[in-house]
């Protein structure tokens, strides 16, 4: 089974060997139209005994990539797949099987079902932040709606992309599923290509170019976008429980997390408190209660490269400059793209941090009075990806889901909702078309066919048929009664 790296600098060659793929798994994609659920689901599970085989590898990778320690790479990279597979195997025959509907009284005599085909040839282009879990969720979806799939993993991680490939090349053929390694170069050139569908992960930025390329041949795309996530903290919440998952779900794989809490809406008169809390969580969670520097902390993350080291720097200088306060952090180490878990205050939307997505360590935190004023600034801001809320109050936390939009939220919790496989995952408007997870990834790379099977001989559609006399007339006249 071949599987080819493009790492020749011959744009030519590497629009060949794309093309060469793409047409492959064109043809073999007219033949996985017919396969079984049983059949689908032979594949997944080799695809689990391999990822429990390399499970050891995919740490090693990860951690020559960013630093990600072996514990949250089983967190954030191969648990959640392997639930994944674990709930599609459970519920495949169920989504496969064709879904019947009602059958209107002007249809007497027919019936409708919703048959669920595959769309054909698909894309997956997946980020550097969770490099395997994100390359390999959708790819399970995309074989279990029966598609081909071709898989550009992102250059920023070359290790868990390297492996991938090699796990990919053990299971399919790449008339099935190929893995193309490479840079932009590779993507843009994949994005030329009519495919089916494009399941991308990314920035909102480059989901508009990624959106571009598929309006050209009117693909259909899943886009997991970003954006920043807002959480807001009442003065009825649990202070002490809502720092710690707060620290957790924004320093988590060193705040370089879709869906990470952006920045904090916390009611004035419990700042100073939940500014304490989660100070005192970041030395408990990264710091063994303060006795070592976070820099000497197995688990700690770092920044992915050192363009994206500079960004984030940047974003802090710009900052600070224009007024914000570091209550906590702000420590670096260039040589090792580290940033110190830190806390910023007296933020402002003068500062670009308030409006690009932060996607690394820092914690902007501003207070409000009232918890209108907390809703009416989430909305100043284009839709996210999620929102938290932190309250006891039932009363505050529906007048915050009601009164803000985002692709999914949680209640006293941050980042779990996202583990839940029969809750749709993705965004909304910037920060997301389409969802995924559970039935909904299996919707995404299914074409939902309408079928309407017709009895033979005489039907009440016959009796519409022109020429449109009189008594047909009023006969079309007393349908009106029924729709």
């Amino acid at each position: 089974m071949s599987n080819p790296t493009l790492s020749t600098p011959d744009t030519a060659s590497l629009e060949k060997e794309v093309k060469r793929v793409f047409k492959a798994q064109k043809q073999f994609a007219l033949q996985l139209r017919e396969s079984t659920a049983n059949e689908r689901i032979a594949k997944l599970k080799k695809l689990k005994a391999l990822i429990l085989h390399y499970r050891p590898q995919i740490h090693e990778a990860v951690y020559k990539d960013f630093k990600k320690s072996s514990a949250e790479a089983d967190l954030g990279e191969i648990f959640g797949v392997l639930a994944t597979i674990t709930h599609t195997i459970k519920h495949l025959k169920k989504w496969m099987k064709p879904k019947r509907v009602p059958t209107p009284l002007n249809m007497l005599g027919s019936s409708s079902k919703v048959y669920f085909e595959p769309k054909g040839v698909t894309l997956i282009i997946s980020p550097w932040n969770y490099p395997f879990q994100l390359a390999i969720d959708p790819l399970l979806y995309a074989i279990a709606a029966g598609n081909t799939a071709i898989i550009k993993p992102s250059e920023m991680t070359p290790n868990t992309s390297a492996l991938i490939k090699k796990i990919i090349n053990e299971v399919f053929d790449e008339k099935e599923v190929a893995v193309l390694e490479g840079d932009a170069t590779i993507a843009q050139l994949l994005l030329k290509e009519p495919f089916d569908h494009i399941f991308f992960t990314g920035s909102p930025m480059l989901g508009k170019i990624v959106m571009e390329a598929a309006a050209k041949h009117l693909t259909s795309v899943t886009l997991e976008l970003g954006g920043k996530s807002p959480t807001i903290v009442d003065e009825t919440t649990d202070i002490k429980d809502a720092a710690q998952k707060i620290v957790w779900g924004k320093f988590m794989n060193c705040g370089q997390t879709c869906i990470a809490p952006d920045y904090v809406l916390v009611q004035e008169n419990i700042q100073e408190e939940l500014i304490s809390e989660i100070k005192e969580n970041i030395k408990k969670l990264y710091g063994q209660e303060g006795s070592v520097p976070i820099e000497e902390s197995p688990d700690y993350t770092r920044i992915v490269n050192q363009r994206h080291f500079s960004r984030i720097k940047g974003l802090l200088e710009d900052a600070i400059e224009k007024g914000a306060k570091i209550l906590d952090g702000a420590q670096m180490n260039e040589n090792d793209n580290f940033i110190a878990p830190t806390i910023l205050t007296d933020v402002n939307d003068n500062m670009q941090i308030m409006h690009e997505e932060i996607f690394g360590p820092i914690l902007p935190i501003q207070s409000f009075k009232a918890l209108k004023e907390a809703t009416d600034y989430v909305n100043t801001k284009p839709k996210p990806l999620a929102l938290y809320c932190f309250s006891k109050s039932k009363k505050n936390q529906e007048f915050v889901i009601k009164n803000t939009s985002a692709g999914g939220s949680a209640i006293n919790e941050t980042l779990a909702h996202i583990s839940n496989p029969d809750l749709p995952f993705g965004g909304v408007n910037n920060s997301g078309i389409g969802k995924t997870h559970g039935h909904y990834g299996f919707l995404a790379f299914s074409n939902e066919r309408a079928v309407l099977h017709q009895r033979i001989g005489w039907t009440t559609l016959k009796m519409l048929y022109p020429p449109y006399t009189d008594k047909k007339k009023k006969t079309i006249n007393s349908f009106s009664k029924f729709v």
